[in-house]
């Protein structure tokens, strides 16, 4: 079976978590801390928290902003539900808005779906490819939207407008208009989860670029105490001599990053760059080569003048079919023994959120780009020939689903 997403441990990263073990230091401490601050400088930021999931980061972002019940926060229709269930665990509404066609959120559609209870809005780079950032923040800023927000915390005091919070859980190595991900809006958040580019097994960061007049060093401090049970020293001080007195300061929660987790992710980062994007950009490359002769094949955007995907996710789309025809095609490629998946169920199409009252017929883009896509096999170690097979067995099973329709 060729998989879908393995995440690539090789010896390196195998001697640098060994490494980690023997230091005697496994939980947070100069390893997440050296993580942090190469992060910071690979995306451009100003301040980088590392924590154990980039769900955490965006929940905690949220409660740090002051979010809260009778709130809205805007996110796309087309997204994993860790986007909305953050919102929801913040006692807040989350507001769903349709997408484009290359499946990342519409910002006319969020200009229409602002009111004066929206406190934030997440745009997701899905797949890798980055939202439209100058639109959106300039969104953000035009004197009418400024108007209609309504600050109720000093947080929101000070910035003044609605928050621009980024779920980057795909898109760490993409750029937009030659700026890194992470470095274009008030806050971003990536994830390192097994099948990320850039994993650390679980994992994700809080990248820091708040304008003034905020101090990113001292949210990143105050961040520090939120994600570790409101204690305001960490296990690395409380072991400094004589420094082993502690407080709680507030009910914080328990989000931090081990050193473990740290140690994988600098060996990733070292080579994310040179060897991880270009390896990847391969990938999608041979499978443009290889599908683009085929009618029935929309393949997905990864790059323009002014953006630059991560190459996360392939996101192929079957012209002419329906969601269940795109069942029967996946079907049919796995009985050939190659792994493919689906990105993603529409959020309003999931039995929680329809119980809530959501419905996917207010997002006919969302659905129609979800019912005839199928993500293809992307990582590190996918060879040229491993490639071919996954394209002559989704190329086999569309051809038998198309045939089978035209009778």
């Amino acid at each position: 079976m060729i998989p879908f997403s393995p995440p690539r441990i090789d010896q390196k990263i195998i001697d640098e978590v060994t490494d980690t073990l023997k230091s005697g230091w496994i939980t947070t401490g100069p390893k997440t801390k050296r993580f942090e601050k190469e992060l910071t400088a690979y995306c451009g930021n100003k301040a980088t928290l590392c924590l154990n999931s980039a769900t955490a980061g965006l929940e905690i972002m949220l409660r740090w902003f002051g979010v809260k019940e009778g709130d809205e926060v805007i996110i796309p229709a087309y997204t994993y539900c860790a986007t909305a269930n953050v919102v929801i665990h913040c006692g807040a509404k989350p507001v769903f808005v349709d997408i484009g066609h290359d499946f990342n959120i519409s910002v006319s559609e969020i200009k229409k779906a602002i009111t004066p209870n929206t406190k934030v809005i997440m745009p997701v780079d899905i797949a890798g490819l980055p939202c439209d950032f100058d639109a959106i923040n300039s969104l953000v800023n035009e004197p009418e939207i400024r108007k209609l927000f309504a600050p109720k915390t000093e947080e929101q005091s000070q910035l003044g407008r609605i928050l621009v919070l980024s779920d980057a859980a795909h898109s760490v190595g993409g750029t937009y208009k030659n700026k890194k991900v992470g470095s274009l809006t008030d806050v971003s958040v990536l994830s390192f989860h097994a099948v990320k580019n850039l994993t650390t097994a679980e994992g994700g960061a809080i990248c820091l670029n708040l304008p003034n007049p905020f101090n990113n060093e001292k949210v990143y401090q105050d961040l520090c105490i939120k994600t570790l049970h409101g204690q305001n020293k960490d296990a690395l001080a409380k072991l400094q001599p004589g420094n082993w007195r502690y407080d709680i300061v507030e009910a914080g929660y328990k989000m931090n990053m081990t050193d473990i987790m740290a140690s994988i992710g600098l060996v990733e980062i070292g080579r994310y760059e040179t060897d991880t994007l270009p390896k990847r950009k391969h990938i999608f490359n041979c499978y443009d080569r290889l599908l683009s002769g085929y009618k029935w094949a929309k393949l997905p955007i990864y790059t323009s003048d002014e953006k630059c995907s991560s190459y996360h996710l392939y996101p192929l789309r079957i012209k002419g079919i329906n969601e269940q025809q795109r069942d029967e095609i996946i079907a049919a490629i796995f009985k050939q023994q190659v792994s493919v998946n689906v990105h993603f169920i529409p959020v309003p199409m999931l039995s929680f959120y329809k119980q809530l009252g959501y419905s996917i017929n207010n997002y006919p883009n969302a659905y129609n780009e979800y019912a005839c896509e199928i993500s293809l096999p992307v990582y590190y170690n996918l060879t040229d020939d491993l490639l071919s097979q996954v394209v002559k067995a989704v190329v086999s099973a569309v051809n038998k689903v198309l045939d089978a329709a035209n009778g």
